[in-house]
């Protein structure tokens, strides 16, 4: 199988690549020219799987000028702006969703059967609920806003071009990688450094699913999954703040943290309690990295030296 990767340097697209590696597919990586984060790609792929791997540096504003090729599967994961601040940059995320749309156009031209787009959460917005695919959406931040917009489009869209699209709301993934300013990355470099961290409120219900466990579903989802709607996720959903003290224990309960000193991100308050029954079922998949089994695998790696953390938004 030939897939073609988008945003194959960021945290969840380098995952991706080399799962879909390691299963054997042939891979095709387009990122963005002298991106960044291309050494973090390549580090992570394993020297028997580099010859399956072909990288095209390419913007996504160009898209349509890819070259001919044939491919079976397309993940998108090309999206500008993910960090809080471009979240509310309204022109930004518009700009991603015509880019997108043109990213579908092109995956029909290169004879690819499937379409897999990795949304956000942030398409269901403020809620208190249990979210399920078919819960209302009310996104409160642009970036959420453009990700449905996208999703409604591309659905329509594929289905005129006859190509199954695959729409994943994904949760809060953490793992070796991410950005430095998330949750999980700021309490773990501040703690072992005997920092004291200041957070919010921490008081809403929370989900986490490691790195490997999320680009395993996805992979999976390119042989079996069938057009639709997917949450993304685990099934550890509790108090924020039950996270965070087990994070502080596994550092050793080093440094200190305060709540309510931080304002709360573009999205607010957001409860994350995702329903994830569907999405087990059509790819036959289960989380299998509990929170404490994936912070002890990143401590792991800071002590041995061999942890990258990602500086620029990939």
């Amino acid at each position: 199988m030939r897939v073609i990767v988008t945003g194959a340097t960021s945290f969840i697209g380098a995952a991706v690549v080399r799962r879909l590696l390691l299963e054997g597919c042939q891979v095709i990586a387009v990122v963005r020219p002298n991106s960044p984060n291309l050494g973090y790609l390549q580090e992570n792929i394993p020297e028997k799987c580099r010859v399956y791997l072909q990288i095209i540096g390419l913007d996504l504003q160009d898209i349509r000028e890819m070259e001919e090729m044939d491919a079976d599967v397309w993940i998108h994961g090309g999206w500008g702006g993910s960090g809080s601040e471009n979240r509310k940059n309204r022109q930004l995320q518009r700009q991603n969703v015509e880019d997108s749309l043109a990213a579908v156009e092109t995956a029909v031209r290169l004879g690819c059967k499937k379409f897999i787009f990795t949304g956000s959460q942030a398409e269901y917005g403020m809620s208190r609920e249990w979210l399920s695919e078919e819960s209302p959406c009310h996104p409160v931040s642009e970036y959420g806003k453009a990700k449905r917009d996208f999703g409604i489009q591309a659905e329509m869209l594929c289905q005129k071009l006859n190509m199954d699209y695959i729409h994943l709301r994904i949760f809060s993934v953490y793992g070796p990688g991410d950005h430095p300013w998330t949750l999980v990355q700021s309490c773990l470099r501040t703690w072992l450094e005997d920092g004291e961290i200041s957070l919010g409120g921490c008081t809403q219900q929370w989900n986490f699913l490691y790195i490997d466990d999320a680009a395993e579903a996805i992979v999976r989802l390119t042989k079996t999954g069938k057009a639709g709607i997917y949450n993304l996720a685990g099934e550890d959903t509790r108090i924020l703040q039950g996270f965070v003290e087990e994070m502080y224990g596994l550092c050793g309960k080093r440094g200190g943290f305060r709540y309510g000193q931080r304002p709360e991100n573009a999205e607010g308050a957001v409860n994350l309690m995702p329903c994830i029954n569907k999405i087990k079922k059509a790819a036959n998949w289960q989380p299998k990295i509990s929170f404490a089994e994936g912070i002890q695998m990143i401590l792991e790696q800071i002590k041995d030296g061999d942890y990258h953390d990602r500086r620029i938004d990939g």
